[in-house]
């Protein structure tokens, strides 16, 4: 985000300037991440109507008036235009891929399908009424269990193989 000016927080307790900051579409925000520990000051937003949690180069969000984008592309041409390998590569790599792209990482998605034999085990175990979510929520904590040459978060490599991994997972859980 970028700075635009600054907004002046005025009370009995505290007197401070705050930066106003620009979003990836020109929304205009307030950071105030240095108030409470400048002013001693929280404040108060019920549901959170008013607050962006996060900068994202990612995900837009605007429900107000119905627009979510991934990376600059609106939603409904990426659901009428693209594949969801297409759309996950757009997340992960920051652009649409080209042909040869596509193929190199669909090929690479598709190494990656099959589960260990041991998981098994771990649908027997479920109560046959079990719901999905709690199924698919279970087993992919499990799935790590299963890749521990790839725990480390600050290692890009060992991040984007465990993409892959539950990118190609989850069809066949």
């Amino acid at each position: 985000m970028d700075m635009t000016g600054t907004a002046r927080f005025v009370a009995d307790v505290a007197d401070v300037e705050m930066p106003i900051v620009e979003g990836t579409e020109h929304e205009l925000g307030i950071d105030i991440a240095k108030l409470r520990s400048s002013t001693g000051v929280v404040t108060l937003d019920p549901g959170f109507v008013n607050t962006a949690s996060c900068e994202s180069a990612i995900t837009f969000l605007n429900g107000e008036e119905g627009v979510l984008r991934y990376r600059g592309y609106p939603i409904e041409q990426l659901a009428q235009s693209g594949s969801f390998l297409e759309t996950c590569y757009l997340l992960i790599w920051g652009e649409l891929p080209n042909v040869e792209q596509l193929d190199d990482f669909r090929n690479l998605v598709r190494r990656h399908t099959l589960l260990h034999e041991d998981m098994k085990g771990f649908f027997r175990a479920f109560p046959h009424n079990a719901h999905p979510m709690a199924i698919l929520s279970s087993v992919v904590s499990a799935l790590s269990t299963f890749y521990q040459d790839s725990y480390d978060p600050d290692d890009p490599e060992q991040v984007e193989i465990q993409i892959i991994r539950l990118l190609a997972k989850l069809p066949t859980i």
